[in-house]
């Protein structure tokens, strides 16, 4: 399964697999579902998925708030400081393209972690329509 293959990295994890993985396992496993105990276990499994993701997401959002006063940082260098021209030009380029970079993956980590919410409800009214108490 490219989950398991996902997940055994050493050096972390290609998040983006993980979590295509992650939505396809829930998918079939929800398709193949014959009680409330088996949805109730899918719905824990996607609830601790998704404190992962929202965790990953926090983390990334501090770093992203990080690069971006770097790049303040930088473009106030070359706006006020123009002397330092040689040192400050390199550094603004450096990190606005990393400032770019997070902003893309932010914005995934973002969006799936809302499409997740929407999942943990799918999950969360299948059980209730097998009769049980809502989660």
């Amino acid at each position: 399964m490219c989950y398991n293959h996902c997940m055994n990295r050493r050096y972390g994890i290609n998040v983006k697999k993980w979590c295509r993985a992650h939505e396809a396992e829930v998918e079939e496993a929800e398709k193949n579902c014959t009680s409330p105990d088996e949805l109730r276990s899918l719905y824990e499994l996607h609830e601790k998925r998704l404190s992962w993701l929202m965790h990953e997401r926090l983390i990334h959002l501090i770093v992203l708030l990080i690069t971006v006063i770097l790049v303040v940082f930088a473009m106030s260098l070359l706006l006020f400081l123009p002397e330092t021209l040689p040192a400050s030009l390199p550094m603004f380029a450096i990190v606005f393209v990393l400032a770019i970079f997070y902003v893309r993956h932010y914005f995934f980590l973002e969006n799936t972690v809302q499409y997740w919410y929407t999942i943990s409800e799918k999950l969360e009214s299948a059980v209730s329509a097998f009769g049980e108490q809502k989660l």
